[in-house]
């Protein structure tokens, strides 16, 4: 079925078109079968809990039908995202068309690019002059193109990577214009290759390593000596880290405009965009909201100096990968059907640079992509922090009533008509970056960026569309930004259990999904974000899956059907039907079987790991006994760490509690499958535990990276022996813990 949009007029050149997958009809029957199945299988477990005889068995029943029960609710939230998939197509060459019948002359609007990075050791200032390079290229008016780069760390060696990336620009926009690059990322552009080359690429190319061994020897050293300075106000702007006592955590607002449009000229004599570098005002004695705090500055020093009706935002390793990617998130923000109530458009977070079989599952297909296509159907997707077009106007209200700012400079309407050089802009610049501006204001509640969640993406979003902002997934072909993934196993599960933590922040908010979520949103996206909030109530049915049929294999103790019982029908149906479905939707989505694999092993030690781990630490926060920050994914690749993970090895080399239920968990299952194979060699009857043999066997086959790091590896990516002899004596613990009831069941 299509349906076509952005033809409001008769005349009006069509700028998109919607169109809903095919697989929808077959996703709602197969939903209905398989609901029925799992409230038979409830029914079970509650007769079987009801009939107990034992303490034992009562347990074990009641274990099952809680842990089944947060599987059914996972389940029933997860189908919010198929219920309604759609796709998009942008015709961007009736962009122009659609502007001249707008305005009588070809204008596009201006657009504000935030990039923020808050640690040059764990982010590369590299990174962050590709991705504003790659911006600042785009096939877009530069003279409507302004860079704000958020150092949130108040480094001066980002200062100076950003100082440098204007003085490459002047001839990296100039060749990248006259031989139409498709990838404005120096660092991708180089490092590709390519077919044929420019005469002036080696030109070109020795700039960019003259450039990157200066900011790399700045980065070693930590500072800006004498002789990277070649001007005098490049002295008067790196002064500031001297005469103020610098530090991460305390010191004063540094806003340095390093191009101005109305001013500078790149080789060719064209205008080139604004670059600015902000690093907001920053005191012990003050919260600082993490990422979100840092956009709201962003948004309030934009205002001041350019404010821009279009805003987009990007973490500072997520380069643009295609020059028009304005022009498509235009052709959905300029149609007169949409933009109305249109907060955002969000496009895909895709990662480069992943082994090729996805050892630790970072492409987060179903968050990234496939969740945003089911949700794209309804009211929009889900805000997901990098990669996002944004109408300024979401930010301050609802579309029918806007929430003023408490000054006028700010507003989203307000026109700035002198240099963002000009001392009573850079004044007013410095006054709305300070650290105590948001006092007694509605910034990060009502204004701005939301405030009360570590995931201040996703908490922004769901407030956005419950004061009734929609929202557009613009998934083009070719990826429109391509970014980091972590190589290292604990670095991924840090962030999943960031992740969990601020989901769980939301879930008991004011702003939860099941209550004003689908109060305001209506069940279907409600219950989609029910699904994100509570993804780390996992940890209950995995951990329990994990441990508990395997210890009473050990003790011959049946917790399943017999293969001959017709309820084993049931549960070969409720398993075969999930994965099924699951591989399904991921190799629509261009995975591969293998992908697969590792996507749904990743889920399991996600869940016996940091989905625990998060809601631990979460629930002793709400308690008064424990404190969590944002802490930052490591982007630092380390050479020895990058070949193992490029053949496939897990990294386990850092000594981590997370790896202990892991790691416990593997020996469990491992000991319970051998000694129930030996059961069956000896000739023992084994009908009645076929299943709880097969779950073993199936968490065994997932655990083969741990056994081989635990035994077989002598590299620095190894589990530590520490980790190993304390998950080994947990195990046996956990089994002497569980005989004597075990026993008496039987």
């Amino acid at each position: 079925m299509d349906e076509s949009l952005g033809t409001s007029p008769a005349h009006a050149p069509l700028l998109h078109r919607l169109r809903h997958a095919r697989r929808t009809a077959f996703n709602r029957m197969f939903a209905a079968v398989y609901f029925c199945a799992i409230l038979v299988l409830l029914y079970r477990h509650a007769l079987k809990l009801i009939l107990s005889t034992t303490f034992a068995s009562f347990l074990i029943s009641l274990s099952f039908l809680v842990s089944d029960t947060f599987l059914a609710f996972v389940w029933f939230t997860r189908q919010c995202f198929l219920m309604t998939i759609v796709y998009r197509e942008e015709y961007l060459e009736n962009l122009q068309k659609a502007l001249l019948l707008k305005k009588s002359s070809l204008d596009f609007p201006a657009l504000d690019v935030f990039i923020c990075t808050a640690d040059p050791y764990k982010e590369p200032p590299l990174r962050l002059v590709s991705t504003a390079l790659s911006v600042m290229a785009y096939d877009y008016p530069t003279e409507k193109i302004s860079v704000y780069v958020s150092d949130d760390g108040g480094s001066q060696v980002t200062l100076f990577a950003c100082m440098e990336a204007a003085k490459f620009a002047y001839h990296w926009l100039p060749f990248c214009r006259k031989n139409n690059i498709i990838e404005r990322s120096p660092e991708a552009y180089f490092a590709a290759n390519h077919s044929s080359w420019f005469f002036d690429t080696d030109e070109i190319q020795k700039m960019y390593e003259s450039m990157k061994q200066r900011v790399e020897r700045v980065l070693e050293k930590g500072k800006v000596d004498e002789e990277y300075i070649t001007e005098e106000l490049e002295r008067k702007a790196f002064s500031q880290w001297v005469d103020h006592g610098f530090t991460r955590q305390d010191h004063p607002t540094v806003i340095q405009v390093l191009l101005e449009s109305r001013k500078n000229k790149d080789a060719t004599n064209h205008l080139m965009p604004n670059l600015i570098y902000v690093s907001r005002e920053k005191s012990r004695t003050s919260s600082h909201n993490f990422k979100a705090g840092a956009l709201n500055v962003m948004l309030r020093v934009s205002a001041t100096m350019t404010n821009a009706p279009i805003i987009l935002n990007l973490d500072c390793d997520m380069y643009s990968n295609d020059p028009r990617t304005p022009l498509r998130a235009l052709c959905y923000l300029l149609d007169p059907k949409l933009m109305s109530k249109l907060a955002y458009v969000q496009f895909p977070q895709i990662f480069h640079g992943i082994n090729k079989n996805d050892t630790y599952s970072c492409e987060y297909k179903r968050p990234f992509c496939s969740n945003l296509l089911g949700l794209d159907g309804v009211l929009g997707p889900n805000y997901i922090g990098t990669g996002c077009f944004f109408n300024r106007r979401a930010f301050f209200g609802s579309p029918s009533t806007i929430v003023p700012p408490e000054i006028p400079e700010l507003c989203p309407d307000s026109v700035v008509d002198k240099s963002i050089q000009s001392q009573p802009v850079l004044e007013l610049a410095h006054k709305v970056a300070r650290c105590n501006y948001e006092y007694k204001t509605k910034w990060g509640y009502e204004v701005g960026y939301r405030y009360g969640s570590l995931v201040e993406d996703f908490f922004t979003g769901l407030q956005l569309q419950c004061e009734g902002w929609r929202s557009i997934f613009c998934n083009p072909k070719r990826a429109a930004f391509l970014g980091d993934a972590p190589i290292s196993l604990v670095d991924v599960l840090n962030q999943v259990q960031r992740w969990s933590i601020g989901s769980l922040q939301v879930a008991f908010s004011s702003f939860s999904p099941l209550t004003c979520g689908i109060r305001s949103l209506g069940p279907h996206m409600g219950l989609a974000y029910t699904h994100y909030c509570f993804w780390s109530t996992w940890f209950i049915p995995l951990t329990l899956y994990a441990f508990l049929p395997q210890l009473c294999l050990l003790h011959g103790l049946s917790v399943f059907p017999k293969l001959s019982e017709p309820s084993f029908i049931l549960y070969v149906f409720l398993v075969l039907g999930a994965y099924g479905q699951d591989l399904l939707e991921f190799m629509i989505e261009e995975g591969t079987v293998q992908n697969w694999w590792n996507d749904q092993r990743m889920w399991m030690i996600r869940g016996l790991s940091s989905f625990g781990y998060g809601s631990l630490e979460f629930f002793l926060k709400c308690l008064g006994i424990s404190t969590y920050g944002f802490g930052l994914t490591n982007k630092v690749i380390d050479d020895e760490q990058s070949k193992r993970y490029g053949q496939g090895m897990f990294e386990f080399g850092d000594s981590s509690n997370m790896f202990v239920p892991l790691i416990t968990a593997a020996i469990v299952n491992l000991v319970s499958f051998l000694m129930g194979l030996v059961q069956v060699l000896r000739g023992s009857k084994m009908e009645g535990l076929f299943l709880q043999m097969f779950l073993a066997g199936f968490v065994v086959l997932n655990a083969l990276p741990i056994y081989e790091a635990m035994v077989l590896r002598n590299d620095k990516g190894r589990i530590p022996f520490k980790t190993t002899a304390t998950s080994t004596c947990l195990a046996l613990a956990l089994y002497g813990l569980v005989s004597l009831p075990l026993m008496d069941s039987n």
